[in-house]
């Protein structure tokens, strides 16, 4: 195999595995934003049950409910930023996939060539032998 074809086929896995590992830190960063958005809706259900049992409580509740409202936003904001970085690694890691393929099937292709190359030339070699194996006998 051409010295080329390997280097290409190291570049290409190098960016796919990079792509890889860049997918498995946003996936951890989406599964925290999930996370965040749980213990916010966990935390205002509990408060809801605080308030219910306090009257002080309930009479903040409107303002802890918008502040509350405020951070989930913000969550909800962060996890879609996420989901899209995550969606746009994906498609860049199937584009380094399809490079990494086309650089395997060249290497491929060329190995076959010269197999078929060098078996051409040995059954011309074993022809030759024959003739000449046929002529002197």
């Amino acid at each position: 195999m051409a010295k080329w074809v390997k280097s290409l086929i190291r570049i290409s896995t190098f960016e796919v595995e990079t792509l890889q590992k860049r997918l498995a830190e946003v996936g951890v960063r989406r599964t925290h934003a999930e996370m965040k958005i749980a213990t916010l809706d966990a935390e205002l259900q509990l408060e809801i049950a605080r308030a219910s049992e306090d009257i002080l409580i309930t009479q903040h509740m409107p303002a802890y409910k918008a502040g509350w409202a405020m951070r989930r936003q913000q969550a909800v904001s962060d996890l879609e930023l996420v989901a899209h970085e995550e969606a746009g690694i994906r498609d860049e890691l199937t584009g380094a996939f399809e490079e990494l393929k086309k650089f395997e099937h060249v290497a491929e292709v060329t190995r076959l060539s010269r197999v078929a190359a060098d078996l051409k030339r040995e059954n011309a070699a074993m022809d030759e032998a024959a003739l000449r194996f046929k002529k002197a006998g």
